[in-house]
């Protein structure tokens, strides 16, 4: 995880010890089941904490 180099601000609003480092966030959010991260989100929907697929795509604009 050392490796994973984020270039990004991590729009995040839960400080914990993988804010802006992504790759570490993914394998933890995917190693413990808790949907999907909250840097994949606009701010509007992350602030709404819905880390579900749907939530994501409309926040995408891929349904409504």
């Amino acid at each position: 995880m050392n490796a994973c180099d984020n270039k990004k601000p991590c729009p995040c609003t839960y400080p914990c010890d993988n804010h802006g480092k992504c790759c570490a966030c993914v394998a933890y959010h995917r190693e413990h089941n808790e949907g999907i991260p909250a840097c994949f989100f606009s701010k509007e929907v992350e602030a709404t904490y819905d880390r579900s697929v749907r939530a994501l795509a409309k926040d995408r604009g891929l349904i409504q």
